[in-house]
């Protein structure tokens, strides 16, 4: 086995599997150069998300608490959604965080994009963050939600963390990158 780079697969084509609503399941034949073998690997195609992390005027953030289908019980975690078909992940965010929430804010910005699942899954997550936020509206939920919407200090936020209360792994994405990137410093 070599330590050095590893071969890149040639993707010789794929079919779909099953198309839902969500995400289409799909197989790819790829074939490695080095080995000469041929192998199929199941890949979910999905539009990209966004998530966002909203700090209010008085700097904390907003958090949705949601039943989750795939773990079968609730889920603690920031407002986030499905892009629309050429929509810009930052006009995204700011409208799934009034749809979910009823808040809106200042300052718009994208701060990081990350691949939810890259040995599985195509899509990408855009973690946007939107400053000064406030409540100015109610809910719009799409078709099977239903959130329960609060605010929390930020040193809360990252307790719940490290107490295992918030475990969405793109949520935790996102408060590494808020962190990272200093928007959590020299805060009021």
């Amino acid at each position: 086995m070599s330590n050095g780079t590893p071969s890149r697969w040639k993707k010789l084509g794929e079919s779909t599997l099953a198309a839902t609503r969500i995400f289409d399941l799909r197989t790819a034949r790829y074939h490695h150069p080095v080995r000469q073998v041929e192998r199929d690997f199941y890949v979910v195609h999905s539009r990209d998300w966004v998530n966002v992390l909203a700090l209010t005027t008085d700097n904390q953030l907003v958090l949705v608490n949601q039943f989750r289908f795939g773990v079968d019980t609730f889920s603690l975690e920031i407002p986030g959604g499905v892009i629309e078909v050429g929509e810009d992940p930052v006009v995204a965010g700011v409208r799934e965080l009034e749809e979910e929430t009823g808040f809106i804010g200042q300052n718009p910005k994208l701060i990081a994009s990350v691949h939810p699942n890259p040995a599985i899954m195509s899509n990408r997550c855009h973690l946007v963050l939107v400053e000064q936020c406030q409540r100015v509206s109610s809910q719009a939920w799409d078709t099977d939600e239903e959130i329960q919407v609060s605010t929390a200090p930020i040193d809360d936020v990252f307790r719940w963390v490290a107490e295992g209360k918030i475990t969405h792994s793109l949520v935790l994405n996102a408060l590494l990158f808020l962190k990272l990137k200093g928007e959590v410093t020299n805060r009021p």
